[in-house]
């Protein structure tokens, strides 16, 4: 006989206004806690000294959780020039200065690089495995972990105050995968005045925006101010093509078979979600009239 799960079997997702000096980690457990919830995770980690949009998703939401993680998301930063650090953010220790201090011009020029496909070294303070340990481990121990360059899209990134000679405030739209740290260390590297970030907001991802998050004062009130809060599983898949399936459609899905679904503007062999009744039944590849589920809802 199965193990009941502990909690409340709560489906859906929560957005959160992450604050500084929290671990995602430790935002997820204060929510699961506060209503109770059976199962939580998160769609995108952030680091401690970053804030904004943390998407934690909720039951079977998490089935959900990567067309968040893949999603584009904007990052608003502030990168201080002069100081490299080993952590590549103001957490680190200095390990090199430079009395170089680049023109608004030059910034705007040494940007280019980084939009579009580009290769990116993650830092070394990262949860990047290397040989099976994490690369933060590594670093702590002492060891400089010899990470891969990894390719990731740069939809924008730009220049968008330039509040003394010492910092600059960039704005970047990327997909999945990168490290805002990253960015700041090599412009700095590229610019020849070195550079660390000093602080990070997640603005927005996906579908999901910073400003209509919970804040860690909604949590710790507790259910009345969350529930009002909480978004179905179904906001995660605004990208993706929406199939009305039929009644009998609907129950061969729900065992995890291919069902019938209604015309609609998925091509062969797209990835499209069915519902029944505005509710999410499987995500799954449409094919000749039928999806073919890959995740179904309401079953674990």
């Amino acid at each position: 006989m199965a193990r009941r799960r502990r909690g409340k079997a709560i489906n859906g997702w929560l957005v959160v206004d992450k604050p500084a000096g929290m671990t995602s980690t430790a935002v997820v457990n204060a929510v699961r806690r506060a209503l109770d919830a059976q199962k939580a995770g998160h769609a995108g980690t952030l680091d401690p000294m970053a804030t904004g949009v943390l998407a934690i998703a909720l039951g079977e939401a998490t089935k959900t959780v990567p067309y968040i993680t893949d999603a584009l998301k904007c990052y608003r930063f502030t990168v201080r020039l002069g100081i490299a650090t080993d952590t590549d953010d103001a957490e680190g220790t200095a390990t090199a200065h430079s009395d170089l201090r680049p023109s608004d011009a030059d910034i705007e020029a040494g940007l280019a690089p980084f939009r579009g496909d580009i290769l990116q070294v993650p830092p070394a303070y990262s949860a990047v495995k290397v040989a099976g340990q994490r690369a933060y481990d590594l670093a702590r121990e002492g060891a400089a972990p010899e990470l891969a360059a990894r390719p990731l899209w740069v939809e924008s990134l730009e220049m968008i105050a330039r509040p003394d000679p010492d910092h600059v405030e960039l704005e970047m739209v990327c997909g999945k995968g990168g490290y805002v740290r990253a960015i700041a260390r090599d412009l700095g590297q590229a610019l020849g005045c070195l550079g660390h970030v000093v602080a990070l907001r997640r603005v927005w991802s996906g579908p999901f925006d910073a400003d209509a998050g919970a804040t860690i004062a909604d949590i710790e009130t507790g259910p009345e101010a969350l529930t009002p809060r909480l978004l179905p599983l179904e906001a995660a898949l605004a990208d993706l093509p929406e199939l009305p399936a039929s009644p009998e459609g609907a129950a061969r899905l729900r065992n995890g078979n291919p069902g019938l679904v209604l015309a609609s503007e998925a091509e062969f062999g797209e990835e499209a979600w069915a519902s029944y009744q505005g509710r999410a039944l499987a995500v799954g590849i449409y094919k000749a009239g039928e999806l073919h589920p890959t995740r179904v809802f309401g079953k674990d």
